[in-house]
């Protein structure tokens, strides 16, 4: 993989306020600033991204507002009015705006968030929210998912401040609140009470990403995410009765759910080619790089031994709770477990809770629904997608760049439920080692992907704004 960079300069840094810019030439629809120093900009990141991660916004229980004064303490430096949302328990959303005239349509969105889900210490070799810079890495809980992406975006965004450029439509920052738990008190509340705050042609958040290889085949590709598998939490309920555990019998609630999870995990699914899918593939083969035409069959046998693969083409089902008993001598009169389902995009939600129903089979299991959501998919035909596919591809050599679907669900699919074009857009390149982080342990984002993120970050809204 090779990488090309727009020529450095030295004129400007992040700590410098210019009072003009030179533009270059606006031919392909994109305006270059000469005045770019990404030398400073990637250290300003660097340094930006070790503070973020060490304001503590892990979810359950949040507290964005710490990540929102963080963020407010720098709009206020450059003199950038923002607002922020609080749906009244402390747990506000940011947003800022730099006005366009909207010669080319309504608002871009880039959109982040700055919550983080938990870890386990004991697991990880550094400090989860130290945010230590070290090996050419920035570390910590939220490097990838999705902090980095939030400086990344924050940068852009100071840069058209700073250089005066040029807006054809407005430009916005948005930083919510609890995407990691479902959105209820971030993008859900803003589309509930503040709609008009959502109003916009484009959003740019994450939900896609770059990889070193595809289908184990090294090539630098860029996925853009147009859809998503929608969440569905469940909580399975066994009801039994109580007793003195040298007595068995045979209404144990933990019995009763222990056989019905086995029912669950033992349940083959079929597999669901969704167009988003098919067309991955299809782009795929057409680069070469899967060798047999992506027919059901095929694209069946390679799920086999990819689970991720096998994830987009499955209403997928992970156990990830159980609950059950007060003491080592009673027979439990009630147990429950948890399951993280999604299924594939399309897929009718009642539909699923009828056939997961037939195959425990048992009354005495209930079904709870924690949370539910699907979206709606997102064109590949856009003049957005298009430029980011051409930007991608002028920074990144040889990108293979592909409509992709995401596994995970993000705060894209309100938009997408109100009729905007929303992508997964994290502009890095990552190997599957570094994927296998985003949740996990060790997490980090390495500094090169920094300034590369950033770089094709700015392209893109040069593309799409000026």
């Amino acid at each position: 993989m090779r990488r090309t960079t727009p020529g450095d300069a030295t004129s400007r840094g992040p700590s410098s306020r210019p009072t003009s810019s030179r533009r270059g030439k606006q031919g392909d629809g994109v305006t270059t600033t000469s005045t770019i120093d990404w030398n400073a900009w990637t250290e300003q990141a660097t340094e930006w991204l070790s503070e973020f991660i060490r304001i503590d916004t892990v979810n359950p229980p949040g507290n964005e507002s710490r990540a929102c004064d963080w963020l407010g303490r720098i709009l206020d430096a450059e003199g950038i009015p923002y607002q922020t949302y609080d749906p009244g328990n402390g747990r506000p959303s940011l947003v800022a705006r730099l006005q366009g005239d909207g010669s080319r349509g309504k608002a871009l969105i880039l959109l982040s968030h700055t919550d983080v889900v938990p870890f386990e210490r004991e697991e990880w070799t550094v400090e989860p929210l130290g945010g230590e810079v070290r090996d050419g890495y920035v570390w910590g809980r939220g490097a990838l998912d999705m902090k980095g992406q939030g400086i990344m975006e924050l940068i852009t965004f100071l840069i058209h401040h700073r250089q005066r450029l040029p807006l054809t439509r407005d430009l916005v920052l948005m930083a919510v609140a609890d995407e990691e738990a479902g959105s209820t008190y971030g993008v859900e509340f803003l589309d509930r009470e503040h709609p008009e705050i959502l109003d916009c042609e484009y959003v740019i958040n994450e939900g896609g990403g770059g990889s070193t290889e595809a289908l184990g085949v090294e090539r630098t590709t860029m996925n853009i995410g147009v859809s998503e598998k929608g969440p569905m939490w469940l909580t399975l309920h066994a009801h039994g009765r109580p007793g003195h555990g040298s007595v068995p019998h045979d209404d144990n609630a933990a019995d009763h759910l222990v056989r019905a999870l086995h029912r669950v995990l033992s349940w083959q699914r079929p597999h669901v080619v969704t167009p988003e899918i098919q067309e991955y593939f299809d782009q795929l083969h057409a680069a070469g790089i899967l060798d047999r035409a992506p027919t059901k069959s095929v694209l069946a046998e390679i799920a086999e031994d990819n689970a991720r693969l096998k994830s987009l083409q499955t209403n997928s089902i992970s156990l990830t709770t159980l609950t059950a008993g007060v003491k080592h001598n009673v027979i439990p009169a009630h147990a429950q477990a948890t399951i993280d389902c999604r299924l594939v995009p399309g897929y009718d939600a009642e539909r699923f809770i009828e056939e997961l129903t037939a195959v425990i089979d048992d009354p005495r299991i209930t079904i709870e629904r924690v949370f539910v959501a699907s979206t709606p998919t997102t064109s590949h035909h856009t003049e957005l997608y298009d430029v980011m596919v051409r930007e991608t591809k002028r920074i990144v050599e040889d990108a293979l760049v592909l409509p992709s679907v995401s596994t995970g669900f993000t705060d894209s699919r309100v938009f997408r439920r109100r009729g905007v074009a929303a992508y997964g857009f994290v502009p890095t390149i990552t190997g599957p080692s570094e994927q296998g982080r985003v949740h996990g342990n060790d997490e980090r984002i390495s500094i090169e992907n920094l300034r590369t993120g950033t770089q094709i970050m700015h392209a893109v809204v040069r593309g799409i704004c000026g």
